[in-house]
């Protein structure tokens, strides 16, 4: 009865209101986060990472179906930020409000768990709910320049190819960030604190080392992310990865380390070569060795019961086996 009420209280025009709104101030304060860094390509404006996409997929991911208009009125709140409306911004923002909702409709038909515990989790999400879906906001945005005449003809292609990227790498890096924050009950132990806090000691030493390194050595941030996935599975993973594709971002709108002497078409493929590179390792990796760890729990658990099982069978044959000694005992006595 009470699930009932709590369910019935969540659809009160109120609750509904504040969720919308709450939906639409989380993606306004990221895509200002995500403009803070832009790219030019092909004369066109793009953020590398778009975090707005990642916020919405995690919102309907947790939320349902019914946040979207949060979603759209964030966007429109961007929009109107950045521009006048217009027909043009009114077709982004139609895109930038579908892609998302796509992209929740492939996940829930796929069978999609939040917990990313399995493998197939973090695959859908990769092909689904980040190639796939963001197919969409890109082709819209993209086509809108072509039409508009912001964009000539042959830099269609590397701005489209700059906004999917920036979208997928929005909600690669940052919907599973999302999803942890809202499944956190508990601390860790204080071993494991320790353990944590020395990674992220070491994680901001070499880091920004290997971002801002005339030397290309951002090759050194794959050991932290074997190193966290192994150790805290996917929130070590995921929050290492996405400290190591802000400050990559930071170095590459500014031109400095690996990115020096990089033509702007190629800093934008390296960059999100390596952002890509890095949060499919760090999504992969942690769900097969989470999968793995509950497959080993199962397996101790059914040996446990079978156990336990071998123990009463064990004890009823010693107690049948007693019983005729007894009444041999007793039968003697009264003899």
């Amino acid at each position: 009865m009470a699930a009932v009420v709590g369910c019935q209280d969540l659809r009160t025009p109120a609750v509904l209101v504040l969720r919308t709104l709450a939906v639409a101030a989380c993606y306004y304060v990221s895509a200002q986060l995500g403009l803070m860094r832009e790219l030019v390509v092909s004369g066109a404006v793009v953020t590398p990472i778009w975090p707005p996409t990642g916020i919405a997929v995690a919102f309907l991911l947790l939320c349902g179906l019914g946040c979207w208009p949060g979603i759209a009125l964030g966007a429109l709140l961007v929009i109107l930020s950045l521009t006048s409306l217009s027909p043009s911004a009114l077709g982004v923002l139609a895109g930038n409000t579908v892609a998302p909702v796509a992209g929740y409709l492939l996940l829930r038909r796929a069978g999609f768990r939040t917990d990313l515990a399995r493998m197939r989790d973090g695959l859908a999400l990769v092909f689904l709910g980040a190639f796939t879906a963001m197919l969409i906001s890109s082709a819209t945005g993209a086509g809108l320049l072509l039409v508009t005449d912001r964009v000539d003809g042959p830099g269609f292609w590397a701005v489209w190819l700059a906004w999917w990227v920036g979208d997928a790498m929005g909600v690669l890096i940052v919907t599973p960030v999302v999803l942890l924050l809202a499944r956190i009950r508990r601390p860790l132990p204080l071993s494991r604190w320790k353990e944590a806090t020395g990674l992220a000691v070491i994680a901001c030493c070499l880091v920004p080392l290997a971002a801002r390194s005339p030397v290309s050595v951002m090759f050194l941030v794959y050991p932290l992310l074997i190193w966290a996935a192994l150790r805290f599975q996917l929130a070590g993973s995921m929050v290492c990865a996405l400290f190591a594709s802000v400050l990559a971002t930071v170095a590459a709108t500014d031109r400095v380390g690996p990115f020096e002497r990089l033509t702007r078409v190629e800093v934008m493929i390296k960059l999100q070569a390596f952002n890509g590179a890095m949060a499919l390792t760090a999504l992969i990796l942690s769900a097969v060795i989470t999968e793995q760890i509950n497959t080993r729990r199962s397996v101790e658990h059914a040996c446990q019961e079978l156990v336990e099982v071998l123990e009463h069978l064990t004890a009823g044959e010693s107690a049948e086996a007693r019983a005729p000694a007894q009444e041999g005992e007793a039968g003697r006595r009264q003899g």
